[in-house]
């Protein structure tokens, strides 16, 4: 994102934080679009932000794609976005038959996970949600070990620009590094 003009800050931040987490730079794809502005208050267009997505999915023969929930984990309006644009996608495809999908039959064999926002107790308790998610019913739930943890740690500090005061705490305390629950959409 280019927000407060970090763009190509942002964009080394997140080769950085991929190769940490063993994705090749070949693997990453940045979309610079002037109608998708970086901004936690703006809501993107769903129907371009689909399109684009769909294209992607198609282009790499994407078979997984995990997004966010409808409340985008932070209530962050772009995270949001991104989900509303996915789930239009498998929406949209979803109604119309196979055959009549002209090329775009990517809901028969790409599976969408999306991540559970929680509330803000939960959101802050690090390890001790486990126990809390293991009760809850969900389609996947995913525990780091204690080097996975460290691992995403290390990824989230390679974003140095958007390290605020808050973003330290969640290194601290986030129970998205120690567990992650989604559900199929």
């Amino acid at each position: 994102g280019d927000y407060y003009n970090q763009g190509e800050i942002r964009k080394k931040e997140l080769e950085q934080s991929c190769c940490v987490l063993g994705i090749p730079a070949s693997d990453v794809t940045v979309i610079d679009h002037r109608d998708l502005p970086d901004d936690p208050a703006v809501e993107w267009d769903t129907q371009l932000l689909a399109t684009l997505v769909l294209k992607h999915i198609e282009a790499k023969n994407i078979n997984l794609v995990l997004t966010f929930d409808a409340g985008g984990v932070s209530g962050h309006a772009n995270h949001i976005s991104v989900y509303s644009a996915v789930r239009y996608n498998v929406c949209k495809l979803l109604w119309v038959p196979p055959w009549a999908a002209a090329g775009s039959s990517w809901c028969c064999w790409c599976r969408v996970l999306v991540l559970e926002s929680v509330n803000l107790c939960r959101k802050y308790i690090s390890f001790l949600d486990v126990l809390i998610s293991c009760l809850l019913p969900r389609d996947a739930l995913f525990i780091l070990t204690e080097e996975e943890t460290e691992q995403a740690k290390r990824a989230m500090r390679c974003h140095r620009s958007q390290l605020l005061w808050f973003r330290q705490l969640y290194l601290l305390f986030s129970r998205y590094l120690v567990v992650n629950s989604l559900r199929l959409l």
